[in-house]
């Protein structure tokens, strides 16, 4: 369990606090490149971090984050016209550029400089990997581009991304990624004998974690009917970044990020299969088809997000449509898929989940590690202590891992496995850049 003070340590992110200051020293995914669709188009707001936000793509395709309100007397920039290199706010024609500069107001004399004294406040942004970044710390610190492992690939561009609103806070969405336990429970489906890889559905043997360059790794290992063992190994990525075995491929995953302190954004991120690798190895658990074909007898008309939102049709106001006939029958929980599955469990906890009430067992491994160390980092920072990770781009990159394999422990596989990979990884890049 954490204590109370910890609890709103790790929950609270809004500008001002330890955790808030944390999260924005980094870059975050913020949009979907089609939200905002082509230069000029409309302006859309959204907030990230418990801040109210606009955000446009100017005259040459350039992403600007504005916070919403204009400087000038607080009426919002969402309203703004998008033209000609800026956003002008429609109450007296203020316009702003990308960086926030002031670069026309009409409603003063043409001999005043009073625009050269304004700025609305201005976030940079960066478009790669399939997603729009935004940075929101301080200018003097603000880090290089993160080089994820999918963000390095060819095509990456290209890469499958989706965005949903999850309700509550973001810790509760990210301690379900890693948590290896919950799967042969929450989402099993009757008559599918097995786990992945041929495993007998079973809780796991054992969960270790480890220490790594970009944050850490857990692993979950169970028995096969050989008596080897099934290891299911998820790396975790500074700040909230998980790229979970059997589920992502070439280092593609999941982003939970704050919307605000009790509501999250989840970002799926899945590259392109490089070519010549066939198709991807791993199988996203929401797939309506193959082992997950059972999610066609669920109503198909509920299985999306409400037209115009990034909110699930299937949320807490209609108990996610669960079907109690299906839970007998289809699967152990009677809803459809893993995000909707996810979403009710964590939802059900409340906003902002009180953890000086919880009973922590064997398998919370990896959840008392993920809040370790974000506390960690959080209280660093107040001491001036900047996160590592930051300084080294590099280290961002990181993939899972699962295999059967004689060997009992985490440390004898994952230490030859990264070795190997990073020497991979080196050449690919050689190769592409």
């Amino acid at each position: 369990m954490l204590s109370t003070a910890d609890n709103e340590l790790l929950t609270r992110t809004n500008a001002g606090t330890p955790m808030g200051e944390l999260f924005r020293r980094f870059w975050l995914p913020a949009l979907l490149p089609s939200e905002l669709p082509e230069p000029d188009c409309a302006p859309i707001r959204f907030r990230l971090l418990g801040e109210d936000l606009v955000a446009f793509r100017d005259s040459i395709g350039t992403v600007g984050f504005f916070v919403q309100a204009c400087p000038h007397r607080g009426a919002s920039l969402f309203f703004g016209r998008n033209e000609e290199a800026g956003l002008r706010c429609v109450y007296h024609g203020w316009k702003f550029d990308v960086s926030g500069t002031c670069v026309d107001m009409p409603s003063e004399p043409a001999e005043s400089n009073f625009k050269a004294k304004v700025r609305v406040r201005a976030y940079p942004s960066a478009e790669f990997g399939g997603l729009v970044w935004i940075y929101m710390g301080p200018a003097e610190k603000r880090p290089p581009l993160p080089q994820y492992q999918w963000t390095l690939q060819p095509g990456a561009e290209k890469s499958r991304v989706s965005k949903h609103l999850q309700e509550s806070n973001y810790t509760q969405g990210l301690e379900g990624n890693i948590d290896s336990a919950h799967v042969t429970f929450l989402h099993r489906v009757f008559g599918a004998e097995t786990f992945l890889r041929g495993i007998p559905y079973s809780a796991p043997e054992t969960t270790e974690s480890r220490e790594t360059e970009f944050g850490f790794v857990y692993g979950a290992r169970r028995r096969t009917p050989d008596d080897d063992f099934y290891w299911r190994v998820t790396a975790y990525v500074f700040p909230t970044f998980t790229s979970i075995a059997s589920t992502s491929t070439n280092g593609g995953g999941i982003f939970v990020l704050p919307c605000d302190d009790e509501h999250s954004w989840w970002f799926s991120v899945q590259p392109p299969t490089p070519e010549g690798q066939g198709e991807r190895t791993g199988r996203a658990l929401d797939a309506r088809s193959g082992p997950f074909a059972y999610i066609s007898q669920f109503d198909q008309s509920t299985l999306g997000l409400a037209p115009g939102t990034f909110r699930h049709i299937r949320n807490k106001d209609n108990d996610y449509g669960i079907d109690r006939d299906l839970q007998r029958t289809l699967n152990f929980t009677g809803l459809p898929g893993n995000r909707i599955q996810d979403a009710a469990v964590t939802e059900s906890m409340g906003p902002i989940y009180d953890r000086s009430k919880e009973h922590l067992g064997t398998t919370d491994v990896a959840v008392i590690h993920m809040r370790r160390e974000l506390i960690s980092l959080a209280r660093q920072l107040q001491q001036g202590i900047e996160p590592a990770i930051l300084s080294e781009p590099g280290r961002f990159r990181a993939v899972p891992m699962d295999l059967v394999t004689s060997e009992e422990s985490l440390e004898d596989i994952w230490d030859p496995y990264w070795a190997q990979f990073k020497a991979q990884a080196d050449i690919t890049t050689a190769a592409t850049t």
